[in-house]
Parts: structure tokens; sequence; C-alpha cells
């Protein structure tokens, strides 16, 4: 296997982080107060700060994914220099920077002249200099592009727009017009337009633009346009050239239509900056060899540290108690391989038409224009048909192929078995011959007109979106018998991950790509890391579990003759009250209130059913928020001993295999937050004293000693990373420890470099009822070895009930 190209080849050579800090950036912590927070962030040992997105933004925008001008800095968190003023604080700290770009898709803002480029598409249509930038299908709108923001039908809507100051105003839109126009009636006015104003629903099955995901204020860019890569990227490249930026993370390359291209120009135009991607691999997926980046951001990471501390066997007892109390259908929650492959023909069939129409019509003309006879007479529908099949049966986020290239064995494999697959929808054979058409327009092998590379690009970047919206989405909400599963870039199917799998998976990154990112909570977790070590330990209890769920649901009725409007949601809200550990319903209600309209089972975001939504907020005040909450803060004390294990364990793995660790903020003590927009709230730096130390938690004000423990391991670790790069870095090594004894499957170890020991206890509860670690041993490697939380010496064979004696974890540094 040949390795990756090196991040690091191009003109300079820049440091490579040895852990990074994520910041969420915002009008209300801008970058002023981020330059606060840096004293107490460089006391951790990071050596870099990691921005949210920097470029200008929507106003008020709370994530500045939503990026409206590439050429400038954001004013609402202090420009320009406001940045170079938090770089220079940085320095003085000897803090670096890295930061979140954008390059998929760009806001469409209200109003709608703060996307300058959009602004003048809109007024000059595709003959505008910036019609390129976007993706666009002007042909399917007969020449004019849909904008859906009508909050009814145009007809129920009229009487809102007006023309003022030679703009057509909606409310708080603006809209630019065609010159000459202004002075029409409404009616011909509107339609004179290179723009149709319409009903937002008519998005779903009419939109002629690429969009993020099924978001339609986010529209997709062309960077795969040698000028438009330029202009969206010259801002943040300079900054680069400028120093005061080191690294990037990439915002979803899979949207783009041809990443891997998009990731060596980057590579090329940085001169090798530290680079990861926001890429999000399937348990058995590999990040494409030929992309010239460190690696991804981590969740891949993320999978791994978590599925140690899920008990198989246990699992499969949970799940048959959740089964049985919530009685969902298989393909409703019930199995998971039959939902997410319900919920992905849902996705494909409605949530995704219009996007699929654009690939039947690009499909339909290559087969009526094809100078070969043999593609000729497919009709629509069966492309369509052939098109959805082959798309729901995609197992990875998306194929990397582009016309004219070659086409990796993975690829190619996967196309076939899907396309086989596909096949069984027809029930004529002859009309299955479609299917060949749509995975071989999908390899790119069917020649390379314009409308065979928009298929191959197109059908690649919606396979993407069809995947997180039916799988992260939908799925996650709806199969949930341990929600720590449920997690992004997880497998619920199969969440558990054995110590030699782990041990694999970490010999593989440090031999093939050893600084990529790893991560444990960020802000598109859907829980903390915290709150998912709490959940995970329920896999170790599952008749505990039950028998707290029957007295809850009882007292909840009892106390307030309030049932749950389905045991679907209380089976969610009882263990998402439980993993919070200290719930209040000012926040539970919200992430519960999300996570029935991504489930979309008896309410969604487009469709919602008040009546129903009104019975899980009543259910959430007299349940889990309500006086039973008491009985689940006492079933969490009784826990809070493996749960300490957890989270210690899961803290420490992350901080010493290999990679480059990103904390996000607030996480250095115990940090518990839900679904966006619960998982940014910004969390209260303590102020650094004069002799570098701190006076508080940077774990949302929680001062218990499991906070304070966590922060103290986090420090340790850090500053290993930090004082000795060579340690953890692309030069290191890593070495797996294996116990010996009747528990040794309860041990996590490895070294690094032969200088660094990590020692982890896992299914901590499994293990204190089986009588604790008795003669387990761990075979330490020869010399004396320190153990850094309390100084005490070991050395070769150790018997595991002295070494974490105290602690769940050790971290041994050789002398």
């Amino acid at each position: 296997m040949s390795s990756p190209p090196s991040p690091s080849a191009g003109r300079t050579s820049r440091p490579v982080p040895t852990a990074t800090y994520r910041l969420q950036l915002r009008p209300e912590f801008p970058f002023a107060a981020a330059a606060r927070a840096v004293p107490h962030i460089a006391s951790l040992g990071v050596s870099h700060l990691h921005l949210s997105p920097v470029l200008e933004a929507a106003p008020g925008s709370a994530h500045g994914y939503d990026v409206t001008e590439h050429a400038r800095v954001r004013e609402e968190l202090g420009g320009e220099e406001g940045l170079r003023a938090l770089a220079r604080t940085a320095r003085e700290h000897g803090l670096g920077i890295v930061v979140d770009i954008v390059p998929n898709h760009m806001g469409v803002p209200v109003p709608e002249r703060l996307n300058k480029p959009l602004w003048e598409v809109l007024r000059e249509g595709p003959a505008s200099p910036y019609a390129r930038w976007f993706d666009i299908d002007w042909e399917a709108g007969g020449g004019r592009v849909l904008l859906p923001v009508l909050g009814g039908r145009l007809g129920e809507e009229a009487e809102a727009m007006s023309v003022r100051g030679g703009v057509l105003t909606y409310h708080d839109h603006r809209f630019p017009l065609r010159e000459g126009t202004e002075h029409l009636p409404l009616p011909e006015l509107l339609d004179a337009q290179h723009y149709r104003l319409a009903w937002w629903r008519l998005a779903r099955t009419e939109l002629n633009y690429r969009r993020f995901f099924t978001i339609s204020d986010l529209i997709g860019v062309r960077v795969e346009d040698p000028e438009v890569f330029a202009a969206t990227h010259a801002c943040v490249l300079r900054l680069v050239r400028e120093g005061v930026v080191d690294g990037l993370r990439v915002d979803h390359p899979d949207g783009l239509a041809d990443p891997g291209a998009y990731l060596l120009r980057l590579r090329e135009e940085t001169g090798g900056a530290w680079t990861v991607v926001e890429k999000i691999l399937a348990p058995d997926e590999r990040l494409p060899v030929s992309w010239p980046v460190a690696g991804t951001t981590g969740y891949d990471a993320l999978h791994r540290i978590d599925g140690l501390f899920v008990d198989p066997e246990g699992l499969a007892e949970l799940t048959a108690v959740y089964r049985d109390f919530t009685g969902v259908e298989a393909d409703l929650g019930g199995e998971w391989e039959a939902t997410v492959r319900r919920a992905a023909r849902e996705v494909v069939a409605h949530d995704l038409a219009a996007e699929v129409e654009r690939l039947t019509r690009t499909a339909v003309s290559v087969c009526e224009t094809a100078p070969e006879l043999a593609l000729r007479d497919h009709a629509p529908w069966a492309l369509r048909t052939a098109i959805r099949e082959v798309l729901v049966r995609i197992p990875v986020y998306r194929p990397y192929v582009t016309v004219g290239g070659p086409v990796g064995a993975e690829d190619r494999a996967m196309l076939e078995e899907a396309a086989e697959g596909a096949r069984e929808a027809f029930v004529v054979p002859e009309e299955a011959a479609s299917v060949d058409v749509v995975r071989d327009l999908a390899l790119g092998q069917l020649g390379d007109g314009a409308a065979q590379r928009d298929f191959c690009a197109r059908f690649a970047q919606v396979s993407a979106a069809l995947r997180a919206k039916s799988e992260e989405d939908t799925a996650f909400y709806r199969y949930t018998p341990l929600l720590s599963a449920t997690e992004v870039g997880g497998g619920p199917g199969r969440p558990q991950v054995a110590p030699e799998e782990f041990h694999a998976y970490c010999a593989r990154i440090q031999r093939d790509r050893p600084t990529t990112g790893t991560v444990l909570s960020t802000h598109d977790t859907k829980r903390s890391a915290d709150v998912r070590a709490a959940i995970a330990v329920l896999s170790e209890c599952p008749r505990r579990w039950a028998e707290l769920l029957e007295r809850v649901t009882e007292e909840t009725f009892r106390l307030s003759g309030v049932e749950a409007p389905d045991r679907h949601v209380a089976w969610a809200a009882w263990q998402t009250a439980y993993g919070m550990g200290f719930p209040c319903r000012e926040r539970l209600a919200p992430a519960l209130l999300k996570a029935v309209r991504e489930a979309g089972l008896r309410t969604s975001w487009t469709e919602q059913d008040p009546a129903y939504e009104a019975a899980v907020e009543r259910f959430v005040t007299a349940g889990p928020g309500g006086p039973p909450l008491s009985t689940v803060i006492a079933f969490a004390r009784e826990l809070r001993e493996p749960v300490r294990a957890n989270v210690l364990g899961a803290a420490l793995l992350h901080l010493t295999m290999p990679g480059v660790p990103d904390l996000y903020m607030g996480t250095e003590g115990v940090y518990s937050a839900l679904v966006d927009p619960d998982n940014r709230r910004l969390p209260e730096f303590p102020a650094v004293r004069p002799d570098g130390t701190d006076g508080g938690e940077a774990s949302g004000g929680l001062p218990d000693e499991l906070s304070r423990e966590k922060r103290r391991l986090t420090e340790a670790a850090l500053r290993l990373r930090r004082e000795h790069p060579e340690w953890f870095g692309a030069s290191a090594s890593y070495e797996p420890l294996r116990a010996e004894g009747p528990a040794a499957g309860h041990c996590v170890a490895f070294t690094r470099s032969g200088s660094v020991a990590t020692v982890v206890t896992r299914l901590s509860l499994r293990l204190a009822e089986a009588g604790g670690w008795r003669e387990t041993v761990l075979e330490l490697p020869p010399g004396r070895w320190r153990d850094l939380s309390d100084g005490r010496k070991a050395e070769g064979r150790c018997a595991l009930a002295e070494l974490l004696a105290d602690s769940p974890v050790a971290l041994l540094v050789r002398d």
C-alpha cells in the first residue's frame, strides 16, 4: 500500500500542532473575547487555537458556516485587525492558529445584497461574471433560479412585495431588479427577473441550485473552477502566507465536485500547511490515499474510543429491553439495518427529490444524445428509479470518481454491488438495463461530455447528502437503544470496539497519517463525550436501567397524571436526562423536540404536529424535568464510579493515542452538552493568576472532583505532548501492551515511543461485579516508570489492582 502524500510538502515548512483547542466564535464571543481566554488555554498545554469560520457571514450567525463574503474577515467578530490581534496574543503565549474554512457553499442571507456575488447573479442572470460561482441548473429553471423564500404561495404573498429605491422588497428580503423592469406591474416585473420567488415548500421538488444537504439558504459554490477557487480563497491564503494562520480545517469536502483536486491545489497554495478534512468515514473505509492532507478531523477516532466502553453482551440485552419497552417496528427504530434502509428511501424520494430530478434530467440527456443507439429508449421513470435504488445502496458517503480519471478498486466494487441490488427493483429485466446506465455514468465511463461530467460529480454529491440526512439526521434519532452510539462517524448497529481493533486502528494511523486530527466532542456531536461516557455504562447494567424506566414511568403518571406521547420518546428522554446527570427542562426540552423532528415519525421540521410537540414538552416538564428527576439523579449517583472510569479513560486515550487531539471548548473539565445549539454555549474561562495557574474550572461551572480530576489529567497529557512532541508525532511509535490474567480484557494499554505509557480501565462496572482485577498483571517495558498523577514508581510486571488502586487510569513516563 502506498503512503499518502506528505502534508508538509510545499514551499515552506510549518509546525504541526501537538494539540488544538476549538473555539466557537460568534458576535457574543468575538476575537477580543477569545484573546482574553488565551492565557487559560495556553496553560492547558495545547499548541494551537482552532477557530470556527472567520470570514464574513450572515448577520448574527452563531456558527459562521453561512459565509457571505470571502474577501474579508467578519466584522462582527472584530474584522481582520481583531483576528491579527488575537494571533499576536496567541503567539505571545506560544500558540498558533488553525482556521475552519467552508469551500462547499455560501449563505443566502437576508437581506440578499449581503452576498455580492449572488446579488449580481440575481440581477444579471447567466450572463453575470459571477454565474460561474454557483452550481445553478439554469436550463431546468427556464433561465431563472428558484428562490424558495416566500411564506406562502406567490398569490398570497404578493401584497407584502413592493419596489423601493430600485429594489424589490419582501419583508426583510431585498432582491435586485433586472435593468429596465422597475416600473413594470408586479406580475410582469416578477416574470421578467432572472430569479423566481416561490413558496418555500417548492424547494423540495423545484429547486435548481445545489445546496448544503437540504438547507436551501446555503448555496453550492463551484470551487472546481480555478477562478472561483482563487476568489474564494484569496483572503485565507493571504493570512496563511503572512503567518497569521498556521493550519486549516476543511468543512464538508464531500460536497465538492472533485475533493482530491481541490485539496491538491489547496496544499500547493498554502505551502503545505497542516490541513485536516471533515470527512466522515464508515468503519471499514479509508481516507483516499491520494488526498494530500494530514488526515480527518477525527470522528473515526471518536468511534474507536467510544466503542471500547460498550459491552456487547449487555448491549444485546439493552436492545431487547428497548424493543420491549418502545414496541417500535423493525424499520422505524427496531432494527438498525431496516431503519437506515427505510430512512434512506424516504430521504431520496422526499427531501432530495429536486436533486434526484436533476440527475434524472442529465441521464436522460446523455441517453437521448448519445451516438450509440444502445443508450436510447431508457424511460425517465426507469432512470429515476435506477438512480434512487443505486444511491440508497451506497454504504459510504460517496465514491470518488471523475470522468477521465482512474477508478479505484473500492469505488468500482461498491458501485457494482449497489447496481446488482438495484436491479431487484425492476419487475421487467430489460428495464433494469437503466441501472447499468446509472452505474456507468457514476463511474465516469460513458464519455467525457459536459452532461457526463455533470452526472458523475453530482451523483457523488447527492450520495453524500443522502448518507448524512438519512443516517445521522434521521436513523440516528429513530434507532435509540444506546444513545451514545448514535454519534457522528459511529455505527449504531455495531458500536462496540474490541481492544485489538483499537490497537490495529492506532497502529494504522501512526503508520499512514500520524498527524491526523482526533476528537471526542465538537460543535456537531449530538452529545458531548462526557454525556456519552455516562450513557455507555448502561450497556453494562441493562436490567437496572429497565427497572429505573418502569419506576420513573410510574412516578411520572402518579405524581402528575402525565404520560409520554409515545414510549420511543420516553426512552430517549430518560436516557438523555440520565446522561446529563443534572438535567434541566430548559435544555432538555429543546433537545427532545429537535430529536422528534429529526426522526420524522410523528412530527418533522416541515410538517410539524403542534399537538404532539406540546405533549412532548408536557412530558419533559412532568417527567425528566419534574419530581421523578430525583430518582434519576439517585440512579446516576450509584453509577458514578463506572462513569468516572469512562470519562477519564476516554480523555486519556484521546490525548495520548496517535494523531493531533482537538479539545472542544470547556472539555478540559467535565462538560455536559446535548445537540446544537446546546453544545455551542460558551464556557466560563477562568482568569489565569500571576503564578500561571487559573482560578477555577473551565467545565461549564461544575466544581466537582471529577471535573478537577479530568482537568489535571488533561493538563498532564497535553504538557507531555508539548514538551516532547517527538514522543507523539510523525516519527513516534505506538506499541500495544497486553495484560495477563482473569480481567485482562478490561485493560487497554499502550506505549508511545517507549517513553509514555497509557493504562485505561474499560467496562469497569462488569469488572467490579466479577471481583475486580484479582491477579491480573501488566508487563511494562524495561525501566522505571513514574505515574504523573502521584509520582508513584512502577516497573516490570505490575499488579493492576495496585497500579490502578486510586484511579481507573494511569499516565506513566519512563524515568
